[in-house]
């Protein structure tokens, strides 16, 4: 199973619907893929928080039509990245869209965990409550976003639905980019499955973005990054080694914590 992360610059000169152009364009030339990754929030910038609310699309927008269009053409799985999605209340949501191959909405994730430490996304944006996994031919994706890399509750009840790759659309700044590579590691290993973990290049309102996409197959080596700057990072990856490697080293079947209520002794 071939997957493509492209790990998209964001500058705030480029008109927002040039980027989703030059975005759909990448798409297409990945038509050798099964699956195509994009980052978050890469209409905005992840940081560019006075545009979320400027930029704010419905659910079935532009980015929707644009990407929809993009993944029929290339004839590819793809998860589009995340976009500020304006629901019919009103409420902004850190949205991402998952399409089949002819281009059908495969998936809907809302971000669960809100970024901002109550400022920034965490007051502009609602929080999603849904967990979403979707069934590809050769295996099933665990869908999160950024800030819930850092949450492995999370993953384990992706895991627990089914979930044998992980795939993380992110806009994770420079000066914790360490985090970043160790969180995808760690999620990985836990959980043994997949980790593809899809960021940003460029700046975005004055906040460097990390880039160093990553894949982390499920004993948590690195079989590929990227650089800082704008680029697609493509590899194989085996369907069959999440299930493999559970049982080679069955961890997942020890489980105590979380299969049933704990006692407590106060």
């Amino acid at each position: 199973m071939r997957a493509s992360l492209i790990q998209a610059a964001v500058d705030e000169r480029e008109p927002v619907d040039s980027r989703r152009q030059r975005l759909a364009a990448l798409v297409r030339e990945q038509n050798g893929a099964d699956l195509v990754v994009l980052p978050e929030l890469w209409t905005t910038g992840a940081f560019a928080y006075e545009e979320f609310g400027r930029e704010a699309e419905p659910l079935e927008g532009p980015t929707y039509e644009t990407m929809a269009k993009a993944a029929n053409d290339a004839g590819v799985w793809l998860h589009a990245g995340s976009f500020p999605e304006r629901d019919p209340e009103g409420t902004l949501y850190n949205t991402s869209l998952v399409f089949s191959p002819s281009g059908e909405l495969a998936a809907v994730y809302r971000k669960i965990h809100r970024f901002g430490f109550d400022k920034g996304e965490a007051v502009l944006m609602g929080a999603g409550r849904d967990l979403v996994t979707v069934r590809l031919p050769d295996t099933t994706l665990g869908v999160a976003t950024c800030y819930d890399l850092r949450f492995p509750e999370l993953f384990r009840a992706l895991v627990d639905a089914g979930a044998e790759t992980l795939v993380i659309p992110a806009g994770w700044p420079e000066r914790r980019r360490a985090h970043w590579t160790l969180l995808a590691r760690a999620r990985a290993v836990e959980n043994q499955a997949y980790v593809l973990a899809c960021g940003t290049a460029g700046t975005h309102a004055g906040v460097p973005q990390a880039g160093h996409s990553i894949v982390v197959d499920p004993w948590g080596e690195v079989l590929a990054e990227a650089g800082s700057g704008e680029e697609v990072l493509t590899v194989d990856i085996d369907p069959a080694k999440p299930a493999a490697t559970r049982e080679q080293f069955p961890a997942l079947k020890d489980r105590v914590l979380g299969l049933e209520p704990p006692r407590h002794r106060g």
